[in-house]
């Protein structure tokens, strides 16, 4: 079933013309539960990956030794996911309960050294073909694999993430890898994906406020405050929250490629190449929910009636607390190395 974005709960170009100046698009992947399999664009599904190229390691020196093992979790959301859905009685049992304290323990893996070399994680996998605003890869490349680290245990601080992006031509692999290696134990449930199929729309997207120009942005600032004032002196207690550029109008929330990127955690940062000083475009966005209380007029059509703390989190995954991951990549020169922002 393909997912439809509710038209906008206004037009933003009517009330500021110069805004179809800076209009792009983006694709909203739409990822949910599914069974793809490694011919298809997926989030946590079964990657396109050749058995005589060895799987992507990270070779960083950390502990990786203990953790939850990700068998454990996959069945901890599957009993969660069913206890919640029943019709009468809604909940895990007692007998649940006592299950799912013993798949959330920890366990220690013997003899693996902070110096051995851990698989990454397959998290999602492009096609081209599927994705409208997906940016040309290097060298005629028309698949974007997605891996990374299940551990916070990176760069300067050594709590920092770690992800790698692949590039390959689809139809070079002839024999599909089957069985890749997997971490045993993950350091953080919210890096272990579940399988989704995707259901990509290109929509209208506009760019972050504060990265327009100064009048306009301050004259959607002055009109978003006249909202709100507005609301705030209304006795109807039952009205809609006022819309609002960022949540409604320009950047939609959820897994998605291309487009513009939030800032709503930091001030823009300028994203250049740090190999030819380009300035680089965003590749994919990583979200942590699809949709939020804040976000909810971006609700696909098909989905207005489920209720959103079961249905806005269809892949589990999670970055940050509770935020998004925005990956930039050279427009000039793709095989440049990417850079990212977590907001």
């Amino acid at each position: 079933m393909s997912r439809t974005t509710p038209p906008r709960p206004l037009d933003v170009e009517a009330l500021f013309p110069e805004l179809a100046t800076y209009r792009g698009t983006t694709t909203r992947l739409h990822p949910r539960p599914g069974r793809p399999d490694a011919a298809a664009s997926s989030v946590g599904g079964p990657l396109l990956w050749p058995t005589d190229e060895p799987w992507p390691m990270c070779t960083e020196p950390h502990s990786h030794a203990r953790g939850r093992r990700p068998a454990d979790i996959h069945r901890r959301r599957q009993i969660l996911a069913s206890a919640w859905l029943r019709g009468s009685n809604p909940g895990p049992t007692d007998e649940e309960r006592q299950l799912l304290e013993e798949l959330d323990q920890k366990h220690r893996i013997q003899d693996a050294a902070a110096t051995d070399p851990l698989p990454l994680i397959g998290l999602a996998q492009l096609y081209r073909r599927d994705v409208p605003d997906l940016l040309a890869g290097p060298d005629d490349c028309d698949l974007l694999q997605v891996f990374w680290c299940p551990f916070d245990a990176h760069g300067p601080s050594g709590y920092g993430m770690l992800f790698d992006l692949r590039w390959r031509r689809s139809w070079e692999v002839t024999e599909v890898q089957t069985s890749p290696p997997q971490p045993q134990v993950v350091g953080f449930e919210g890096y272990v994906p579940e399988p989704c199929v995707l259901h990509p729309e290109q929509v209208a997207t506009y760019p972050f406020a504060s990265l327009l120009p100064e009048d306009l942005c301050a004259r959607i600032d002055a009109w978003e405050e006249a909202l709100e004032e507005e609301a705030e002196q209304s006795a109807d207690e039952d009205a809609a929250a006022p819309v609002g550029y960022q949540y409604d109008l320009s950047i939609p929330p959820g897994w998605r490629v291309g487009g513009f990127a939030s800032w709503h955690a930091t001030d823009p940062s300028p994203m250049n190449c740090l190999t030819c000083a380009t300035p680089m475009h965003l590749l994919l966005t990583i979200d942590s929910s699809e949709w939020d209380g804040g976000s909810g007029s971006w609700k696909p059509l098909e989905e207005q009636d489920l209720p959103t703390h079961l249905n806005a989190t269809p892949t589990k995954v999670t970055v940050g607390r509770w935020g998004e991951l925005n990956i930039f990549a050279c427009p000039k020169e793709p095989h440049h190395p990417h850079r990212w922002s977590i907001q």
